[in-house]
């Protein structure tokens, strides 16, 4: 070990050549750093087009096509703000400008959002859009920076009951009895939708191939996953699609198909999400029940905590949830915990 006299320290620490040699070391690095920023970041601007388009086509490969549909819908929602046909483009004019103008951009699309009445989730999801597009233009070396705007606070599954066994039984019965085609196929929409809590884009998503009748298992392909999984049918699902199978037939391609001959047609003629959504809300209609998609699986879930006594493990197995804390709320909501304890409180100070 070397030790330094005290009296000597203010001489090596003040040493000029010590100094000179030391800053020229640092300056040196700093030189090297900045080279090496440019030499990744640079990007001429006529190639920034065509590097941005490229980095977005392999970003949408990654997504499931239910992430890829929805983030590309949010995408083209920005650039209809910014009354651009292209959104690549969109997405350019964002980060030309640098980190303060994307910003400011970003913040007047939430205000329109807002003014629009959109719930805070779809805001939240929309600047989510934008962020992660920001952030692949950052690892693809465009910028160096990320937005900094905020969502907006939200409480999600604000209502998990949905429309209850009951509303689900009534919109059965509006389609039960009746040979008529569109009915035996809504019949087993309803099923798929409520027996199996499945998701619309999952059952929009269904081939004939998916179903195996005899083994009694339905492969779907869940949201967020790029593999199926296998499913076990009750029997009263399976009667369902039974049903719809002989009136559909045997053939490949997809499960459910269109009926609407003026309605906007997949090119296979699958019904869509969006189809989907119009056949529950309208069978809702006729029975009386303000029902959606996502309402039935609401009440599916809400039903199996109920039929199982709050088996939260088999319930989140059976509702295929990634987070376990979803199902904690629904079974947090359906007991009405905080209007118990209210009741409570008002009887221990009556008169």
């Amino acid at each position: 070990m070397v030790y330094i006299s005290i009296d000597f320290l203010p001489l090596f620490l003040y040493n000029p050549a010590i100094l000179r040699l030391g800053k020229k070391e640092e300056e040196d690095k700093m030189a090297e750093r900045a080279l090496a920023a440019r030499s990744q970041s640079a990007v001429i601007p006529e190639e920034l087009p065509t590097r941005l388009r490229l980095l977005r086509e392999a970003f949408l490969k990654t997504l499931s096509p239910h992430t890829r549909l929805a983030y590309s819908r949010d995408i083209e929602d920005f650039a209809s703000f910014l009354k651009e046909e292209d959104s690549t483009e969109a997405v350019l004019k964002m980060i030309r400008g640098g980190q303060g103008e994307a910003n400011s951009l970003a913040l007047s699309y939430k205000a329109n959002l807002l003014e629009r009445g959109l719930s805070p989730s779809t805001v939240n999801r929309r600047l989510a859009a934008l962020r992660s597009t920001v952030r692949l233009a950052r690892t693809g070396g465009l910028v160096a920076w990320e937005l900094e705007i905020r969502g907006e606070k939200s409480r999600p599954y604000r209502d998990t009951r949905g429309c209850g066994r009951d509303g689900f039984r009534r919109m059965l019965e509006a389609v039960s009895g009746s040979g008529k085609p569109r009915e035996v196929r809504d019949r087993a929409i309803l099923r798929l939708l409520y027996d199996l809590a499945l998701r619309r884009g999952e059952v929009a998503r269904l081939n004939k191939e998916d179903v195996d009748l005899e083994g009694k298992t339905l492969m779907v392909l869940g949201k967020g996953r790029r593999e199926p999984e296998k499913l076990t049918l009750p029997d009263e699902t399976v009667r369902a699609i039974e049903d719809w199978i002989q009136v559909r037939g045997n053939d490949a391609g997809p499960l459910f198909r269109n009926f609407d001959h003026a309605g906007k047609k997949s090119e296979d003629g699958r019904l869509t999400e969006d189809g989907i959504y119009r056949v529950v809300v309208a069978l809702g209609k006729r029975a009386g029940v303000r029902a959606k998609p996502h309402s039935l699986r609401h009440s599916a879930i809400t039903t199996a905590l109920e039929l199982t006594g709050g088996n939260l493990v088999s319930v989140r197995d059976y509702s295929r949830h990634s987070d376990f804390n979803v199902i904690k709320f629904y079974d947090d909501r359906r007991g009405d915990r905080g209007g118990e304890v209210a009741r409570l409180v008002a009887a221990s100070a009556s008169l």
